[in-house]
């Protein structure tokens, strides 16, 4: 049994709650945030509600979705958001706005886009933020329109190959574009630049087919996660199969490190205890803190049996993403709910497992090293590197539910969504040093 202390912390925190106000037309109505989006230089935060957009500045300053004119008009722009989470999104420069209509945060001039497609992922910027791919629907047909970001002009258009197009997604080179096809027929398809099909990868038939995709950040690789519960790599010379990664229910390999979650049980002091004890605070382990202790191989993980009469199983690669370096690649199975795969990309082999006690909401990657955050609806985040790992609580006043998170550029810090808050924390070195990120929003 032993335990993983990393060197870092979270430091100083600046909490802000969300507001919720009322869409002219739609009415008033206390609901959850289901996404955060932050533009690249962290000036400007969206968190998206299922009816409607809310802004917030890093100064504390917040405002509502624009506004229509007409309650009719504000049914039909709720209505868009509900249909893809999607549909809103920031340009690179973190100067637009995109959702059906780009909105200049600078100029607040407002350019329309036609035709978008209310697909899983419809809307992706090359890395450079030079162009915007789009997925559209016409005369029951699917379509990818290649719009130029400076002046908002069509450069390409060309019909996709798919019955139902499920998203899309750039190569962080600029250079193709990817295309997957609905979750019932297994397609993905590679298109250059000017529209040219590259290539069409299908790994088997009559069954469930893709769920995730996810590049590489060097564009060498394409990690397709799918329904079967395996991930399968293509590489860019051929675009044919390099290695296919599978997400059994017990680790066997002797050279794979499990990490397990475990409770961290309270000093106990004898000449303080209470009778009564004391009752245990309201919600899934608020305060209960954790720690990581490595499992013996081979190892059993917690599995969930998807219920096959309902729609949306809980089966297959629900997340993937690759680290900064192209070494890691990190994937969570939804009929594992609780466990992060770690795969080392050079040798192509499982490097790491994380077993958490709940759930595993998001993960991210740090923009400048390897080291992977993790949250679970509780009021921790995890934190991994080849180095070791670390369960860090969350500071801050009551329990703050982490349901999402995501990494400054530079590295040192997070901004964390809970269900009615975000939070805006920063990771200092053990000798106490660090930078912080803003300053405690004051608004009311």
């Amino acid at each position: 049994m032993l335990e993983h202390q990393r060197q870092s912390r979270v430091g100083r925190t600046a909490t802000a709650p969300l507001k919720r106000g009322g869409v002219p037309g739609v009415g008033r109505r206390t609901t959850s945030p289901t996404m955060l989006r932050v533009i690249p230089d962290f000036r400007l935060a969206a968190v998206r509600f299922p009816l409607f957009h809310h802004f917030r500045s890093r100064r504390g300053g917040c405002g509502g979705a624009p506004r229509a004119r007409d309650p009719a008009a504000a049914m039909n722009f709720s209505e868009v958001f509900k249909l893809s989470n999607l549909l809103c999104k920031f340009s690179p420069d973190g100067k637009y706005l995109l959702r059906i209509t780009v909105w200049s945060l600078c100029t607040k001039s407002v350019s329309y886009i036609k035709y978008p497609k209310a697909c899983q992922q419809g809307i992706t910027f090359t890395r450079d933020g030079r162009y915007l791919a789009l997925a559209e629907r016409r005369d029951c047909r699917d379509h990818v329109s290649i719009f130029v970001c400076s002046d908002w002009q069509l450069l390409r258009h060309f019909e996709t190959d798919t019955q139902d197009l499920a998203g899309i997604e750039w190569a962080p080179n600029g250079c193709v574009l990817a295309a997957w096809d609905t979750c019932l027929e297994y397609k993905i398809l590679l298109y250059s630049l000017d529209g040219r099909l590259l290539s069409t990868y299908c790994a088997y038939e009559w069954s469930l087919g893709i769920k995730s995709v996810a590049w590489s950040p060097s564009s060498q690789f394409l990690a397709v996660g799918s329904y079967d519960g395996k991930v399968r790599v293509l590489n860019h010379v051929t675009w044919k199969l390099l290695a296919e990664l599978g997400h059994p229910a017990a680790v066997s390999s002797p050279s794979t490190v499990v990490y397990r979650e475990a409770e961290k049980s309270p000093p106990l002091a004898l000449g303080r205890l209470a009778f009564p004890p004391p009752r245990a605070p309201a919600g899934p382990r608020a305060t209960t803190e954790s720690k990581y202790e490595i499992a013996t191989v081979p190892a059993s993980l917690r599995t969930l049996k998807p219920t096959a009469d309902r729609a949306n199983p809980r089966m297959g690669i629900g997340a993937l993403a690759f680290s900064l370096d192209n070494y890691f690649l990190a994937t969570r199975s939804d009929s594992i709910p609780s466990a992060v795969w770690i795969w080392d990309v050079r040798k192509l082999r499982l490097f790491v497992v994380l077993e958490q006690l709940s759930a595993v909401r998001s993960f991210r990657w740090d923009p400048r090293q390897p080291r992977l955050a993790i949250c679970t609806g509780g009021s921790q985040v995890y934190l991994w590197s080849p180095a070791g790992c670390v369960s860090v609580q969350v500071p801050g006043e009551g329990d703050f539910q982490v349901l999402s998170l995501c990494w400054h550029p530079s590295g040192d810090s997070l901004a964390l969504l809970s269900k009615d808050h975000f939070c805006l924390c920063f990771l200092e070195a053990e000798e106490g040093v660090g930078t912080a990120l803003g300053q405690q929003d004051d608004h009311t």
